[in-house]
């Protein structure tokens, strides 16, 4: 795509943050720097929408939060993956997002802290996924949900772990969720591509990040996981009878072109895909949404695509 000069208005509230957020140190212990983000979340996240209940539950050892908009009959349950590299995040992170999207897609939104790496390399995260969606499933209409209308979604790491999901489900024989929505995904694991050359330094990701990223998640160069396509989605094969996808990317983002490879890769196959492009956004456009009329946009764009899927509309194909 063609991109347009870096959003001002996102640029102007990324450098806000960077004035108001406490020190860091990349050379901090994990554990540290996982708790730093999360305060950091905390401090900068929007209020939730009023009118939602917001439960915190355990699945199987897996923390789940649910977001339910009212209203007595059950509504379309969304598994959200959050982003963090694989490495960090939570519920906690990504809480206001969630919230959000579960109020304007009239949806209930389930988030879930699946295993961090590199403690737990993948599979793990796409194993916990599908603990939580065998629980929405069996149990789903006991916090509001239609069982029979289940998408997934995520964003950066969690756009990976929703595609493994999908592609796990169809390895196994699965039944297929309703959609996928992806929001600046991490679905390939090659950091040469022009997208990684060209933003390597993208004002909210960067090359070197992504390949620490990739290796916690992954492991040792040349390991199995490398080519496991439930871990690196864009090595799939065959992504034929895979669900309606909604993919967002944006022009400032090193991971631009891993989400448009999976795309291509989806439509080829026969699967009906949106793509997205933003000329002037960078990675998790979406946290300046409030701050930004072109962040807003593209936010209100994916809530648009979680409920047209849920709910069994259709978006236009790529």
């Amino acid at each position: 795509m063609t991109s347009q000069p870096f959003d001002p208005e996102t640029r102007a509230h990324l450098e806000a943050q960077a004035k108001a957020a406490a020190p860091w140190d990349p050379s901090w212990p994990l554990t540290r720097q996982r708790q730093a983000w999360e305060d950091q979340c905390k401090s900068a996240r929007a209020r939730r929408p009023d009118r939602l209940m917001v439960e915190d539950l355990a699945v199987e050892a897996i923390h789940v939060r649910i977001y339910r908009p009212p209203g007595e009959h059950p509504k379309p349950g969304v598994l959200y993956a959050h982003g963090g590299g694989w490495t960090m995040g939570s519920c906690e992170t990504h809480d206001d997002l969630c919230a959000e999207l579960a109020d304007q897609a009239d949806v209930v939104v389930v988030c879930f802290d699946y295993r961090l790496a590199p403690e737990h390399p993948h599979p793990a995260q796409v194993e916990d996924a599908l603990t939580v969606l065998d629980w929405m499933k069996s149990s789903g209409r006991a916090i509001g949900i239609d069982p029979t209308h289940i998408m997934a979604a995520g964003d950066s790491a969690g756009g990976q772990v929703a595609a493994g999901l999908a592609l796990a489900l169809k390895r196994d024989g699965g039944p297929r969720l309703r959609g996928l929505v992806l929001i600046n995904p991490a679905v390939g694991a090659d950091t040469g591509t022009m997208s990684y050359r060209e933003h390597a330094s993208s004002p909210a990701l960067s090359r070197d990040e992504m390949i620490e990223c990739l290796a916690a998640l992954l492991g040792p160069k040349g390991s199995a996981n490398w080519s496991d396509p439930t871990g690196v989605p864009n090595m799939a094969k065959d992504v034929s009878g895979l669900p309606p996808t909604f993919i967002t990317v944006a022009a400032h983002d090193p991971l631009h072109d891993d989400g448009v490879i999976f795309a291509e890769k989806l439509k080829a196959a026969g699967v009906a895909v949106h793509l997205r492009e933003e000329p002037a956004l960078a990675h998790s456009y979406w946290r300046s949404r409030h701050h930004s009329k072109a962040a807003m946009a593209g936010f209100r764009a994916i809530a648009d695509a979680v409920r047209h899927h849920a709910h069994g509309g259709a978006l236009q194909p790529c």
